[in-house]
């Protein structure tokens, strides 16, 4: 592991869910209405808080430790993958040599879903929110023959692309936001887990004129994890899942009367070494952002266990954040946008 990386992990505490079966997940959606949710790993756990409404602008789902102290997803969670420490032994990394690195992925948006839920960058402690277009929520249209995202996506945390960095291959500045990463394993994960992935691969996707990288990447705790180490086993194990891929963020703004995006490389994926280099890019500049070297630009850099960030908030302070927002109470009804499919030429 690089040094820039493992002196992020070390600082912070580190939190993960665990992934589940199809009859649990049905337990938990069940359980929707509980405002305190918690996702168990074999030696970690931590919790989440809804706020608001569900299916509503002031639905926000806040992350909290294993002892209710609260963090943001995009600061406090390391990128590297670590094991609690037991008995007042150092956490062991998750990786058995350099090339089998697990990171933390933070799940915001299960596969087959379409609302758009994202890491609230600009709010305090950066909860997950459903995005908004001209004061209406935003759900991704069904493309056919696809039914919402066709992978479970989320971001990479402590990562920035950075919107004053131009990329030397493509020319584009980044989109100011964490790097996305698409998880192709087989189970459907929830919104707010936190799941540890093998990274193997990258797109280099344009999105009107700012760089927007999409890291392919599989959950650790897949059966077929152990067959896919990078982008060719993809491409030899799952015949058609890299160009449904690229067809699929080509076009799913298309419907919102955008044009299609581009891409960086021809569409060509690169390879997991260039992916990793890619994320190393962008956790440096998180490191800056958050050390206050960098223009924020409007994101909220507020964390609780970044120890030499400037930005780093009491645990009171934290919780008056999460208590100033609205009470969690029943959820609104589903878009019907839900359920409509466009058929695109």
């Amino acid at each position: 592991m690089s040094a820039l990386m493992l002196r992020s992990s070390v600082r912070c505490l580190v939190t993960v869910f665990d992934t589940f079966s199809a009859s649990s997940r049905k337990v938990i959606a069940q359980a929707a209405a509980v405002s305190h949710q918690c996702y168990f790993r074999k030696t970690m756990h931590y919790q989440t808080e809804q706020r608001g409404h569900q299916n509503s602008p002031d639905y926000r789902l806040y992350f909290k430790t294993s002892d209710g102290k609260y963090i943001s997803p995009f600061h406090d969670i390391p990128l590297i993958a670590e094991t609690e420490p037991e008995n007042d032994v150092p956490a062991k990394k998750s990786k058995k040599s350099e090339s089998e690195v697990l990171y933390n992925m933070v799940v915001e948006v299960p596969r087959w879903s379409n609302a758009k839920m994202e890491i609230a960058i600009k709010e305090p402690l950066n909860p997950i929110k459903q995005d908004e277009k001209k004061g209406k929520l935003r759900y991704v249209a069904n493309i056919f023959p696809h039914k919402g995202y066709i992978w479970n996506y989320g971001a990479l945390p402590q990562t920035w692309e950075d919107p004053g960095q131009k990329d030397k291959e493509t020319n584009c500045c980044g989109d100011n936001d964490p790097i996305d990463v698409c998880d192709i394993g087989t189970q459907v994960c929830s919104t707010g887990q936190v799941i540890q992935v093998k990274v193997l691969g990258i797109l280099a996707m344009i999105d009107e004129g700012e760089m927007d990288w999409k890291v392919i990447a599989i959950n650790a705790e897949d059966p077929d994890a152990k067959n896919l180490n990078n982008i060719e086993d993809v491409r030899k194990n799952r015949p058609g899942h890299l160009e449904a891929t690229v067809e699929w963020f080509r076009k799913y703004k298309v419907p919102d009367g955008k044009p299609e995006n581009k891409f960086g490389f021809n569409g060509e994926f690169k390879d997991k070494d260039f992916a990793v280099e890619i994320i190393k890019s962008t956790h440096e500049h998180w490191r800056a952002l958050v050390q206050k070297q960098k223009n924020t630009g409007g994101i909220d850099c507020k964390n609780t266990l970044c120890c030499d960030s400037p930005w780093r908030c009491t645990t009171d302070e934290a919780r008056e954040v999460v208590q100033s927002a609205p009470a969690f109470g029943s959820a609104h009804p589903v878009s019907p946008e839900e359920s409509i499919f466009v058929f695109l030429d």
